[in-house]
């Protein structure tokens, strides 16, 4: 059965868009100091891109959230083998929202940061590792 090109086209989006909070998170993570509340709001976004990948993928409609708690529920209904994965995610859910505005609480230490980046890479590679080879970064 031939692949749907548009579906391929929007799951390939999805992966593309989160390599790229990859790269930044990492290139952040260079800066001297590195930029802890940027490389954790990176994080949070490569796992809810990759997420939306898969359920993209799976042609299973997601709504406009940054809460990963649903969208992981959402891909252990696909994938039950993603849910130890998908339960620890949701750990970076507040990093969407977290440390962007003035008044929040002080910088994220570079430990977590780096906990954060390692999560999110997790992430994203046992999404990539579900996906097809047409839909993979280049």
């Amino acid at each position: 059965m031939p692949l749907d090109e548009a579906r391929l086209a929007e799951t390939r989006e999805w992966v593309h868009k989160a390599a790229l909070d990859l790269r930044a998170a990492e290139f952040d993570l260079t800066s001297e100091p590195p930029l802890t509340s940027d490389i954790v709001f990176h994080c949070q976004q490569l796992a809810e891109k990759s997420l939306k990948a898969f359920l993209t993928w799976h042609d299973q409609p997601f709504r406009k959230t940054h809460n990963l708690v649903e969208i992981g529920q959402q891909c252990t209904t696909i994938d039950p083998a993603l849910e130890d994965t998908a339960r620890r995610a949701a750990t970076l859910t507040e990093y969407a929202w977290r440390f962007r505005y003035p008044g929040e609480p002080k910088e994220p230490s570079v430990s977590e940061a780096k906990k954060a980046l390692a999560l999110a890479r997790e992430v994203y590679q046992a999404v990539l590792s579900r996906l097809p080879p047409e839909v993979q970064p280049r």
